[in-house]
């Protein structure tokens, strides 16, 4: 039982939660917070001065003042108004980290939500009701304003949601679960979609994935040394040390680590090749640099994910409601760009080993891999494939925080596209783990055709888990369902897993 205080909360933690349906429960110290500042929106309600959000609309309409009894009303209508997103349902488990973000954020005690409100968005999450809530929408600014009222629609017993893996309304999905739907107080609707939770749920998702994704990337490349006859000399610690990025440490090591006791690399020690490609010799370079953008991401996410990110902030200790941008998602909108350049650039140096596994000219292998050349194909047109899924990267790659579109008559006049830079970097990742599938593929084939010469203790047990789901390409085939086996096989975990029995943990 994970317990929510607003300041605890771990990256490790929202996976658990968001994947594998760990329970939560407000810690003692955020039922006290959530309490305290509670009490003063009661208070501030009772009044008759301006207050954003509790006694005056929202946006533009922040010059509307709200009289008390239309107050309720008014958060009410927020959710109704602001639920307009477009687009497929954004992925359960992003869903489930966004339910549970906001409810620990809420649980810090600066945004005046009621006991029973938090508590109702916390039993929804362990009671497995996820509301359903399109991906499109958000232009990250604000808050997450049209997805995150998605997410409360189904707390009123309204929009949708997905049960025992059913699509239902909101209502039945409640009654389905023995709720009620509850009735919003002052200032709680705009308490639970004012924030940045939808794409700090999408990142935290990503930064898991990318996590894996790093290092399977390492597998990649050590396999692609091994198949090409490349050298270790490359990641020689001396190289490193004179260049001491952590992300390129790491990488050194997880290369030497994989292919360590290599007869195929001993084999040609004194050959005379002086070094190699840019794309063997540069690996500890490009893989530590993308290791970094994750490293930033990762600092980035574990300050979002226990910070109070919304408008206004109630100041538990002078009872204040201080209007500010806390909400706006500049933070997340530039780390998760740079993660995803991050991310693209794995799958661009890996189309490039692809290639030169491929070409006769440059790998000393049989042309595209195959043992027939002219009657058989082999591997050629994976390498399509992986040049089609990395020109569609680039695209995709550009900032979208490099972009604003004012909204809400220009009082909202900057915004972060913060969601959408999230999302790509989903989508770059998607793409990136079909290239480096690629990769192994053609590795694992290269290494097949420098039998009985023998990879490295890392390196071959990658190679017997490769074997295990993909025999070796005798003659041609119907090779998408494969490449579709090795996508899972990475981004399940099995093939880092394969290596990690033999080489203990590799670095990130």
């Amino acid at each position: 039982m994970i317990e929510l205080d607003g300041k605890s909360l771990t990256l490790p933690q929202v996976v658990q939660v968001a994947r594998q349906g760990e329970q939560v429960r407000l810690s003692e110290a955020g039922i006290a917070q959530v309490k305290k500042s509670r009490a003063i929106v009661d208070r501030i309600l009772e009044e008759e001065r301006p207050v954003y959000g509790i006694s005056t609309g929202f946006g533009d309409f922040s010059k509307v003042f709200i009289q008390k009894e239309d107050r309720a009303k008014l958060q009410r209508n927020l959710i109704l108004s602001h639920a307009t997103g477009v687009g497929d349902p954004l992925p359960r488990e992003v869903v489930r980290a966004a339910m549970l973000l906001r409810a620990n954020s809420l649980a810090k005690g600066y945004s005046g939500i009621r006991l029973e409100t938090e508590e109702m968005l916390i039993t929804m999450l362990n009671k497995g009701i996820t509301p359903i809530i399109p991906c499109k929408g958000s232009v990250g600014a604000s808050g997450d304003l049209a997805p995150l009222a998605h997410m409360v629609l189904v707390m009123l017993g309204e929009g949708e949601a997905e049960v025992d893996g059913r699509r239902m309304s909101g209502a039945e999905a409640l009654a389905a679960r023995g709720l009620e739907p509850i009735v919003l107080s002052g200032k709680e609707g705009l308490a639970l979609i004012n924030g940045t939770q939808i794409m700090t749920a999408v990142g935290c998702m990503v930064w898991d994935r990318a996590v894996n994704l790093m290092k399977a990337a390492d597998i990649a490349a050590a396999l692609s040394l091994e198949a090409l006859k490349g050298t270790r000399s490359a990641f020689d610690r001396r190289i490193t040390e004179v260049r001491p990025y952590p992300g390129q440490m790491a990488t050194t090591e997880n290369v030497l680590a994989l292919t360590e006791d290599s007869a195929i690399i001993v084999s040609h020690k004194n050959c005379s090749k002086v070094q190699d490609a840019y794309s063997l010799r540069c690996v500890p370079q490009v893989h530590g640099a993308s290791k970094e953008a994750l490293a930033q991401a990762t600092r980035t996410l574990s300050v979002e994910i226990n910070a109070v990110t919304d408008n206004p902030i109630i100041m538990p200790d002078t009872g204040e409601a201080i209007s500010g941008g806390n909400f706006h998602g500049q933070p997340i909108a530039l780390v998760m760009d740079y993660l995803k350049l991050g991310i693209a650039e794995l799958g661009n140096i890996s189309e490039r080993r692809t290639n030169r596994l491929l070409d006769m000219h440059l790998s000393d292998l049989p042309a595209f891999l195959t043992a027939f050349p002219g009657v058989d194909s082999g591997l050629m047109i994976t390498q399509y494939v992986a040049a089609a899924l990395v020109s569609e990267n680039k695209v995709l790659v550009h900032p979208a925080s490099a972009d604003s579109i004012p909204t809400s008559a220009n009082q909202e006049d900057h915004v972060s596209m913060g969601t959408i830079a999230a999302r790509q970097a989903g989508e770059i990742l998607d793409n990136v783990t079909n290239v480096l599938a690629i990769e192994l593929m053609a590795a694992a084939q290269g290494v097949d055709f420098l039998a009985p010469l023998t990879a490295g203790k890392g390196t071959a047990a990658v190679h017997a888990c490769i074997r295990g789901i993909i025999p070796h390409l005798d003659k041609d085939r119907f090779l998408s369902p494969e490449i579709h086996r090795m996508h899972d096989l990475i981004e399940d975990g099995r093939l880092v897993a394969a290596a990690e029995e033999v080489t203990g943990p590799l670095s990130v």
